[in-house]
Order: C-alpha cells, then sequence, then structure tokens
C-alpha cells in the first residue's frame, strides 16, 4: 500500500487536503480513498473498488469519450464564471447551500456559470441533503430561474422520504446521490419514486460491475460521478460510465483538476468536454512527490486492517 496526500485548489466538502492510498494487485493499482471520517464499514466497499481495479476486472467498453460536467464548488461569482469556461465542458454541475452561505450567493454563482456557458449549456445543482422539504421547495424555484433553467437538483434533502416529496412539488427533476450510496437499501429511491435520475459513484458502491447491477435493478438513468479521486480513481468511474448501455446525461467525473498533483502519466482531464476512456498509469515520480508522511502512512495502514478485521468478522 501506498499512501499520498494532495492539497485541494478550493475548500470543497469542507476538506482542504485530500488522501488516500493505492492499491496493488495483479495488473497494478487501485486507488482506495475514503474520506477521513468514514469508519470501517463505510470504508470496506471503497476497498472493494480499488482490489477490483488493482485485479483488472472491468467490463469491456461501449464507448471511447465520456461527457462530463464542470464542478463549481461554492465560489464567488468571479471564479465560478472562470471556472466553468475551463475545460470546454458544456454542462456544470455547482455546489449550493453551502454553510454560512445564503440562497442569494447561489443565485449569483448560477448567474455567473450561465454566462460563462451561454443559453445552450445544461445547469445542474447540488445541495447535498442540505434543505428541508419547505426550504427546498423555494430554492429551487429561485435557483431555476438563476440559472436560467436547470437540468436537476442533485439531492435537496437527507432522507429518501423527503426527496420524494420534494419530488411531487416541484418541476425540476431531482437526482439521488447520498440516499443510493448511503443507503442501506439503495432501492428505496426507486421504491418510493423518490428520483428522476440516479447519481453513481463507484468507490462508495464497490466497484464498477456492482453499480452496473445497481443501475440495472434501480432502472433510472444513471449520472456516474466521482468521489474527489486523482486520475486513477477516476479511471474507475470512466470504466462504468464506458460500460452503461445508456449514458443519457454528463458525468460527474472532471474534477482532478480541484486538486493541485496527480499520480498518473497523462492526467484524465477533459478536452471539449469529454474523457477518453482507458488505462491510468502510475507515474512513481509523482507518487513520490506527494507520498505521505509517516504518522498518516501508519493511520491508513489501521484503517486498512480495520477493514480486514470487519471482513474476518462477517466470515465467521
Amino acid at each position: 500500500m501506498r499512501v499520498w496526500s494532495i492539497p485541494m485548489r478550493t475548500r470543497f466538502r469542507g476538506i482542504t487536503v485530500r488522501e488516500g492510498a493505492l492499491v496493488e494487485g495483479p495488473a497494478g493499482w487501485g486507488e482506495w480513498s475514503p474520506f477521513l471520517e468514514y469508519p470501517p464499514d463505510v470504508a470496506e466497499p471503497w476497498l472493494r473498488c480499488a482490489e477490483e481495479a488493482a485485479a483488472g476486472d472491468w467490463p469491456e467498453p461501449r464507448r471511447d469519450l465520456i461527457p462530463v460536467n464542470v464542478t463549481v464548488p461554492a465560489v464567488g461569482p468571479e471564479d465560478a464564471h472562470l471556472i466553468t469556461r475551463a475545460g470546454g465542458c458544456r454542462t456544470a454541475k455547482v455546489k449550493v447551500a453551502e454553510p454560512g452561505q445564503t440562497l442569494a450567493d447561489d443565485e449569483a454563482r448560477l448567474a455567473a456559470v450561465r454566462d460563462a456557458l451561454g443559453p445552450d449549456g445544461a445547469v445542474r445543482v447540488d445541495a447535498n441533503g442540505e434543505w428541508d422539504v419547505d426550504g427546498a421547495v423555494a430554492a429551487i424555484g429561485r435557483l431555476d430561474r438563476a440559472a436560467g433553467g436547470l437540468e436537476y437538483v442533485e439531492q435537496p434533502c437527507a432522507t429518501v422520504e423527503e426527496l420524494a416529496a420534494v419530488r411531487r412539488r416541484v418541476d425540476v427533476p431531482i437526482a439521488a446521490d447520498e440516499s443510493i450510496r448511503r443507503a442501506a437499501d439503495p432501492y428505496r429511491v426507486r421504491d418510493l419514486e423518490a428520483a428522476d435520475v440516479a447519481v453513481l459513484k463507484v468507490q462508495p458502491l464497490g466497484g464498477v460491475r456492482a453499480c452496473l447491477r445497481i443501475a440495472e435493478d434501480i432502472g433510472l438513468p444513471v449520472v456516474v460521478s466521482s468521489a474527489l479521486e486523482t486520475s486513477l480513481g477516476i479511471a474507475a468511474g470512466v470504466a462504468l460510465a464506458a460500460a452503461l448501455p445508456e449514458l443519457p446525461y454528463a458525468c460527474g467525473l472532471a474534477t482532478v483538476a480541484l486538486l493541485t498533483d496527480d499520480l498518473v502519466v497523462e492526467p484524465l482531464l477533459p478536452v471539449d468536454g469529454a474523457l477518453r476512456v482507458g488505462g491510468a498509469v502510475v507515474d512513481e515520480a509523482l507518487l513520490a512527490a506527494v507520498v505521505a508522511d509517516p504518522a498518516r502512512v501508519a493511520h491508513w495502514e489501521a484503517r486498512l486492517a480495520a477493514v480486514r478485521a470487519l471482513r474476518q468478522d462477517q466470515r465467521s
């Protein structure tokens, strides 16, 4: 196992440094990068994803290019405009409902994103479950107007029941993320008709093949999204997007630029709004430049031991 630590260009998801580990297998390296607060039972499927990648066990791709959205953090309008213009993406996913900010801040950010994209681009927002039902309904109306039309709203509320309630009261489509990847039963989103779109993240859900099974069973259009990985982790998301029978939406996989460094020879950055399908090869010199200090290595070794102990307990 090799442990890395990479600063982020902008605070995102409340963090300024991204940490993770590389797990080696017959086909090379797989990325294991569960967020630091995640306990062993939550981190375990992330390890399955890394092991699948390291074993080279991905399905054959159905397409060569994956359209992607640019991800716009909860920054000011000027920075939002600049970020949106980078990479040539025609879809933007904009973070909203950031603690400490106002709905007016979100409206200004969305207006800047729309200006950068022009009238033909697609704008989606992600609230990370921060609103209650009434707050979501009110906010969605205002943000839809500020954006000149929203493609969808991702995870406006925390629970599946709340998503279902919001979906019945608004015209903008609803996408479920945390309600799938953090749920004991990811199919409650389907059963309660709580969403129009399923957002799948390959590490939290246990790998490419596990996500393909969920996509087939849940019966919703799928958007493949990242969990703030390096290009090595993003490659697993690209493999999932490439293997899906249909891919009606741009995917949220263009997040490597949020990190100051990377681990691979050719970083997975969008060209003309798309990522090319193919493996990511770890560059030993780049990896050496971002290797974590001994205390962090010990932390990740302890996490790995805890996940393996959990697996052993589950088998016995």
